[in-house]
Parts: C-alpha cells; structure tokens; sequence
C-alpha cells in the first residue's frame, strides 16, 4: 500500500483539490484509492452517497470535502488544548479520528491512501511529533509527500487577504505585517519544508512550484500527474475554490476589521468577496502592497530560502522568475483602493454604518 500526504501549502490550490478527491471519492475509491473520512459526518454523507440517498457529493460539508484539515486541527490541539474550527462542528478525539481512518483501510483494503490538508504545512514550526505520528500511522507502507509552494510576495499578499477575510485585525503588509511573517512558515519555507523531508526521510517527494501547477491546468490536474498512482480518467475536476478578496480592497477591509462590530465587518467583506474580478478597477496583479524597499528586505530574507529549496529539488532555481520579487507593481496601494472605492455604487452597501464608514474612509484616502 502507499501512502501520499499533501501536506501544503495554503494558497495554492488545496479547496479545489480536496473539492475533486471528496466528489470522486467513491469513484476513485472503486479504483483502490481512499481519501478516507476521519469522523461520523463525512462518513454519513459518504454512506448516503453509496446508498443512491444523495445525487451529487454536499461539498459544502466542510467534513466531507476536507476531512484531513479536520484532522490537522485535532492534531495541533491535542498538544496545545485548544479548540477547533467551528466549521468542523463537533469532531471526535484524535485517537478515534486515526482509529477511523485505520478502520477503512483495514476493510477496503485499498492501494493507495491520500491524505490532503494545507493544515499539515503548520507541523513544520515545531510539531514534528506530530509529522511523525502520520509517518508512523501505516509505517509499514510506501510513502510519498507532495507539496506546492508559491512565491513568496505572491503567498504573502494571497495570505494576507485570507487572513482579513477570516476578521483577523491586521497591521498593513508594509507596516509591519510582513517583517512579521518571515520567521515564520509562511516565508520560511525551509521551515516548513525541511522537518517533513527529515521525518519521511524514506519518502518520495514532490515539490512543486504553484507557477507549473497552474501551467499544468491547476492543482487537480498536477497532482494527478505528479502524484506516484493511477488517477481514473474524466472524472469531474471542476469544484469550489476559495474566492478571495480583492487586493485593492485590502486597506478597506483591514480597517473595517478594526472598526467596525464584527457583524458589520463580516458585512463588508462579503461585499468585496461578490465584486466579479472582471469588474475591479484594479486588477489584482497591478496592486503594489509592498513598497520597493520592504521588497528589497523581503527578497534578501527569502535568497536562504530560496537556495534551499533549489539544492533539495535539483534545479538552478525553485522559483525561476524570483528577481521578480523585487519589482513594483505599477499602482500603489492606496491609489488602488481609492479607485475601488470610487467605483463602488452606494446600493451595494447594506447599512447606513457602512455606508458611513465607506464615505470617511474614501475622504481620509483623498486627503
């Protein structure tokens, strides 16, 4: 039997994956590869499509459709005593989970087993206890590790807005947010990289930069024709993907995140998330939320980095296009912002609050 673990990064395309292995997942099931369910909701749903009681997978059940970021987060806080996302409802402990994921493959006895969270890529800061504890969950099985990173000025903005759009109060990317974030996994990719490589030291390994995953047609398509199994042809790719927010509505949302009650910020970021990306006044490859200087600091933390990543892979350079780091986008931040909000219709804004907060903002920008 093998055994590929996903295991990252965030912001390159894991929605979408984990969306094509819980929709197919009795298909690929019938092929002898498990995406195995880690509790009784994902379970049930998988049952009620077995049974003919479901026409099409729920993938708006978070249980079902990323059952292993369910696991991550039970993993994590069975070390530290924390809670988990209320998303994945109430989840069993971390025994029953791997008892449960155990119990498939005793009874289906597949080939092939894949584990996919972007909730892995956290191990890596300090949790190698816990990388070991899925190394050693089928110890006697072929391994294999997959995962996609993303240059870092590209994943540290994708991130940042995933981090709004979650109500996170923020300081802006070039007031500190970014220094911030190069200690940690989320730039520091050796970080998260190299406890994994260490552990499954045994492993094949496969990692990929998020610039030839979406030359490949994107993440479904990559992982199926990097990844070392048989994937059964036509089976339906397309599936939910996480929608972010627009880069131009950044500064908009980190404010409101600070200043508004949080019903009303929820508010707000739900007013960007629905603006279609063909009607951006900005689209958001033009916005420059860096500056040339931090750029230049950022570029010179990640060059480590980046000579890791190339010697464990191979290749004269991880990220070939990565000079393009230290290159400014042609609209500044706040100019970006300004537009957008000059070109938002007043309609679109459910309460007078918003309303309010959206005109002061709009004159602070222009003074």
């Amino acid at each position: 039997m093998k055994v590929i673990i996903y295991f990252g990064h965030h912001k390159v395309g894991s929605t979408a994956l984990q969306a094509y292995l819980a929709r197919n997942a009795l298909a690929l099931l019938n092929h002898g590869i498990l995406y195995p369910a880690v509790e009784s909701e994902g379970m049930s749903h998988l049952l009620a499509q077995a049974l003919g009681r479901q026409d099409a997978p729920d993938l708006g059940c978070m249980n079902l459709r990323e059952p292993h970021n369910a696991l991550g987060f039970r993993m994590l806080a069975s070390k530290h005593g924390g809670g988990t996302p209320a998303w994945h409802g109430t989840l069993p402990g971390l025994p029953a989970m791997l008892s449960t994921i155990r119990n498939q493959v005793s009874v289906l006895q597949p080939h092939t087993v894949i584990l996919c969270s972007e909730v892995f890529s956290n191990f890596g800061a300090g949790h190698e206890d816990l990388i070991a504890k899925l190394r050693d969950l089928f110890p006697d099985a072929e391994q294999e590790l997959y995962c996609a990173l993303r240059q870092p000025d590209e994943y540290m903005a994708s991130w940042f807005g995933q981090r709004l759009r979650f109500g996170h109060q923020l300081k802006p990317l070039d007031g500190g947010a970014a220094l911030a974030s190069t200690k940690t996994i989320h730039f520091n990719y050796r970080k998260m990289v190299e406890p994994w490589t260490r552990i499954f030291s045994d492993a094949r390994l496969q990692i990929r930069n998020y610039d030839d995953i979406l030359a490949a047609g994107g993440s479904v398509q990559d992982f199926t024709a990097q990844a070392g199994c048989a994937f059964p042809e036509d089976l339906p790719h397309q599936g939910p993907a996480n929608h972010g927010l627009p880069r131009a509505a950044y500064e908009i949302i980190r404010q409101g995140n600070h200043r508004l009650p949080p019903e009303e910020a929820k508010a707000l970021r739900e007013v960007f998330l629905k603006l279609p990306a063909g009607e951006l006044p900005v689209p958001n490859r033009d916005v420059e939320l860096f500056g040339s200087s931090l750029r230049s600091q950022l570029a010179e933390a990640f060059a480590p980095v980046h000579s890791y990543l190339s010697s464990l892979t191979g290749q004269a350079a991880f990220f070939p296009a990565i000079e393009k780091m230290r290159e400014t986008r042609p609209v500044p931040g706040p100019q970006a912002t300004l537009r957008l909000l000059e070109s938002l219709d007043p309609a679109q804004l459910p309460s007078p609050a918003l309303q309010s907060f959206v005109t002061d903002l709009q004159q602070d920008l222009c003074q």
